[in-house]
């Protein structure tokens, strides 16, 4: 990278000037100085300008001595410029293109550095998010000795971390919905949904954090106390039973929670219900 800048300021020679040198030199410049005025762009900072003049002669450049680097400076000044997207798409072009190229570690890092940077709000859809991980993921596969691994991997593990709060957001919306029936799902309860999300999360990122488990498994509790409150009469004793046992998972893991004595709250309850005695309402 640091090679990378040192030939630019060595190659770039024109001044980004004013809106309308750079007009005319899109009109009238050919490709050669097109690119040696990207360049010269990138190097002032002016990224959005570096970018657009560099995507229109990339293909230009493409089998020339230039093609490689004109590739890897179009994702730099994408990147640099927030066009996260086309930052991606350029730099998986480059390492696509050049496998062997003197920047390919780079791309590929970028490539998922980008991703990363442009991961959505968790309660939005996290495409670019799963795309992310599966980016550095591969990138500290095939460069597993980088002396990028290290924030590679602490960015995986952001990233893995904002699947978990999308997935915390959900049961929690679902739990906070309750009896609503028009928002349960075909018909079913909010609060089956709620442990169904919390449980697929436990299993799907064992990893979780601590507070987030805890968190998890007291809406466990929570939903499947509630679930056994509205349930019929065929089906109370087993979901209090169900709820017992989430109990004992919650207290065994967390024995020092600060949410213990509202868990004690439920198992307490629970065992009430199963001996028929009447339980106060909450």
């Amino acid at each position: 990278m640091k090679r990378f800048i040192y030939l630019i300021f060595l190659t770039a020679t024109l001044a980004c000037v004013s809106c309308g040198e750079y007009n005319a030199v899109q009109k009238y410049g050919d490709t050669e100085y097109k690119y040696e005025y990207a360049k010269a762009c990138y190097v002032r900072g002016r990224y959005t300008r570096a970018y657009e003049t560099i995507s229109g002669i990339v293909t230009a450049m493409k089998g020339s001595g230039y093609g490689e680097e004109s590739l890897y400076l179009m994702g730099l000044s994408a990147y640099h410029s927030k066009d996260l997207t086309a930052a991606a798409e350029a730099f998986r072009k480059y390492y696509q293109s050049y496998p062997r190229g003197i920047y390919v570690e780079d791309a590929h890092y970028y490539c998922g550095r980008a991703l990363f940077d442009a991961v959505p709000d968790p309660r939005l859809d996290q495409t670019t998010t799963n795309q992310a991980i599966d980016e550095l993921q591969r990138f500290l596969d095939n460069y597993p000795y980088t002396r990028l691994k290290d924030q590679t991997q602490e960015m995986i593990q952001q990233l893995q971390d904002h699947l978990v709060e999308k997935e915390y957001l959900s049961a929690k919306l679902y739990y906070d919905l309750g009896n609503y029936i028009l928002n349960s799902l075909q018909g079913g309860s909010n609060y089956e949904a709620c442990i169904v999300t919390s449980e697929n999360a436990l299993r799907d990122f064992p990893f979780a954090k601590a507070e987030r488990r805890e968190q998890f498994l007291l809406l466990i509790l929570r939903s499947r106390y509630y679930l056994a409150r509205q349930s019929i009469d065929a089906k109370q004793a087993e979901r209090f039973r169900q709820a017992i046992d989430d109990y004992y998972a919650f207290a065994n893991e967390f024995p020092e929670s600060q949410y213990l004595k509202e868990a004690q709250n439920y198992f307490n309850k629970s065992q009430k219900a199963l001996k028929g005695q009447p339980i106060d309402d909450d």
